[in-house]
């Protein structure tokens, strides 16, 4: 078994609005005193599903040397959670999440030696977000199925949910209708979706099942800003169109996505 220099830490984090204090918790891949290339900071998706399913870029350091910084962000996985928070649309802001990395990357100074960020799904939103701002010691910048435009993601998912069996397209929109996003049939018909469009490995790693039950157990960031179900935003990302901020980025980066992503060429090419 593979060993590497491991540290796991939590940072101070006065979210504004939270009503206590908070932390952010995080993992380090790697030796950033000792490194001289930038670290990466990966940024989960969800929102509330926490880094676990991006634990294998572990491998970009084992090959590399790059150090990693993992971390869940405030609402779940190791975080603060908070959820007397549900549904407070004023709080669960993309501002709060960009305060929460402004300051893990302040916390460990890495301005200077500069970074790179890896978003993936909403943390490639927040990451193109972020990068929109031309935050100080961000160098290049990969953003893997994160949409540039959550109504053109909307469209996606009716293209993905048209290819679906008819039985199951059926039970899912009228579960959706119903706002019944917690029967035996909507999970079922969710699970078909899921794995055609989200993972196609059978059985799910490990890691992608701690990340769906980070979500199953503290569901009140996603669930505001996403809504109840993968397939159709009805929470405050629901208008969000980070393409219009793009032309702000500096940062070098690679837009990723895959043949059979929920998050379609169309989606992110703005």
């Amino acid at each position: 078994m593979t060993t590497y220099p491991t540290k796991e830490a939590e940072v101070d984090f006065q979210a504004p609005g939270a009503g206590k204090p908070c932390k952010t918790w995080y993992k380090i891949i790697g030796n950033l005193d000792n490194s001289t290339v930038p670290p990466i900071i990966v940024l989960h998706g969800g929102p509330g599903s926490g880094h676990d399913s991006l634990t294998p870029l572990v491998d970009i350091y084992e090959s590399r040397k790059i150090p990693i910084i993992f971390y869940d962000q405030i609402g779940c996985g190791h975080s603060t959670h908070l959820r007397d928070k549900a549904g407070d649309e004023t709080f669960w802001t993309v501002d709060l999440f960009i305060q929460e990395l402004d300051n893990l990357i302040d916390h460990l100074d890495l301005r200077q030696k500069g970074f790179h960020i890896l978003g993936q799904s909403w943390g490639g939103m927040l990451a193109g977000s972020y990068a929109a701002r031309r935050p100080l010691g961000l160098r290049r910048m990969a953003l893997s199925g994160a949409p540039a435009s959550m109504p053109l993601y909307k469209q996606a998912c009716k293209r993905r949910l048209a290819e679906l069996p008819a039985d199951v397209r059926q039970t899912l929109e009228e579960c959706d209708r119903r706002g019944d996003h917690d029967s035996p049939e909507f999970k079922a018909a969710s699970a078909v979706f899921f794995k055609r469009y989200v993972c196609r490995l059978d059985p799910m790693p490990e890691p992608l099942q701690r990340t769906m039950k980070n979500i199953k157990d503290d569901s009140t960031a996603y669930s505001t800003m996403q809504g109840h179900s993968e397939f159709d935003t009805i929470g405050t990302l629901k208008p969000w169109e980070g393409w219009k901020d793009a032309h702000k980025i500096e940062a070098e980066t690679l837009l990723l996505n895959g043949r059979y992503d929920e998050v379609m060429d169309f989606v992110i090419e703005p």
